[in-house]
């Protein structure tokens, strides 16, 4: 069994997540609940492998050879039923990366990007850093789950949209996404010549009773007019090793990215993040399948107890898949920005504010709940008293 409950302190090794928040959120006096990392160690035959190849002592440029490309090609197949061969992979350091190349590549400036809003920060910088347009296709939200806008999503495509980011499963509400609805968005982007740029970092982070389709793996067709990024970063908490991969069936524009990658000189990966990538994919399952038993028990205690101990106040949206909760502060009744400043100096959390995620997430906040319970239940116990002591005060 691993140790998903001891409490470890990650101060002063260089965490954006916990050595960062007097940049963010002014103040260091916060529990750390926003970014997307872990607070959980990575697999033991991760730490293991790099400690292997630490004692080597030499880290001189480093191949991806057929025995790791094989270790990817084996993971999809086994968490996704996805046939992938070794020939359609590429890697870079990052999924961000990977989407900034792919639009570098495929769109021209000034060139119109479909987004499915409120969806994670990156996406709108590297399309507007890019030159390109936001177009948004707001996400439905019917005050339990969110579902997608088909009719609106059409009249997007139909003014000139060139590439769409998919978000699956989608961050930050936690859907993950059906047969039916993939099958509906590969059609109209089909239809319209649009490029399916498919975000799948969160694939391997999906809550039981539910199942991740790679868009790509529907049909040869959809697969050859998409492009899919993948990682097991988020899966085994392995971010700052910078390790990610590319799935591109059509040759054409595999050939394409690859020229990019190589020109921007971001084809090749660390060391040590080649080493983690192997090995997580490798001999991770099991310490996965524990990890997603933990995210899941969180998951409850943070949506029974923020609904309950606030009376109904704060709304956890029901994620379908990774370890970020969506929730609704509306009935707060604070603007955006007042929102943020009482999580910040009431609750003393830092978390991320919805508005950050588009114009569709204000009034939400983003919670990250991959930690230990002790943290978890400090975390949420710091909101619920916050949140009845402004009640108290309105009454």
């Amino acid at each position: 069994m691993t140790d998903f409950q001891t409490v470890y302190n990650r101060k002063n090794t260089h965490s954006f997540k916990w050595d960062h928040v007097q940049t963010v959120f002014n103040t260091d006096d916060i529990l750390p609940m926003w970014v997307a990392d872990m607070d959980f160690k990575a697999p033991k035959e991760v730490n293991d492998a790099l400690k292997e190849r630490a004692e080597h002592g030499i880290y001189g440029y480093t191949v991806i050879n057929e025995a790791i490309r094989e270790s990817v090609v084996n993971w999809v197949n086994y968490k996704h039923n996805w046939d992938i061969k070794n020939e359609w992979l590429s890697f870079s350091p990052g999924v961000i990366t990977s989407l900034h190349i792919a639009i570098q590549t495929f769109t021209e400036e000034n060139d119109k990007i479909l987004l499915q809003t409120p969806v994670y920060t990156p996406f709108f910088n590297i399309i507007r850093n890019g030159k390109r347009e936001v177009i948004e296709n707001s996400l439905l939200y019917n005050g339990e789950k969110y579902e997608i806008d088909f009719h609106d999503f059409e009249e997007k495509l139909r003014q000139g949209v060139k590439a769409f980011i998919l978000c699956s499963p989608h961050n930050p509400v936690g859907r993950v996404w059906t047969e039916h609805e993939l099958l509906e968005m590969a059609r109209l982007c089909l239809k319209y010549n649009v490029l399916i740029l498919a975000d799948e970092i969160h694939a391997d982070l999906v809550f039981n009773d539910y199942n991740h389709i790679p868009i790509a793996s529907l049909s040869d067709e959809i697969g050859k007019q998409t492009i899919t990024f993948m990682s097991p970063t988020k899966t085994f908490n392995l971010a700052g090793l910078q390790a990610s991969f590319i799935v591109t069936s059509d040759s054409k524009k595999r050939m394409l990215i690859d020229q990019e990658l190589a020109q921007q000189g971001s084809s090749m990966l660390n060391t040590m993040g080649i080493i983690a990538l192997e090995a997580a994919y490798n001999h991770g399952a099991n310490w996965l399948k524990e990890l997603m038993k933990v995210i899941e028990d969180n998951k409850k205690i943070v949506k029974s107890t923020l609904e309950k101990e606030t009376n109904g106040v704060l709304k956890v949206i029901d994620s379908e898949a990774t370890y970020l909760l969506w929730i609704d502060c509306h009935k707060l009744q604070l603007d955006d920005k007042s929102l943020q400043k009482f999580m910040i100096e009431e609750a003393k959390v830092g978390l991320n504010p919805g508005s950050a995620y588009g114009k569709d997430g204000e009034q939400f906040m983003r919670i990250n709940i991959a930690c230990p319970k002790e943290t978890l239940e400090e975390g949420i116990n710091r909101i619920v008293h916050a949140v009845n002591q402004l009640q108290k005060s309105d009454v």
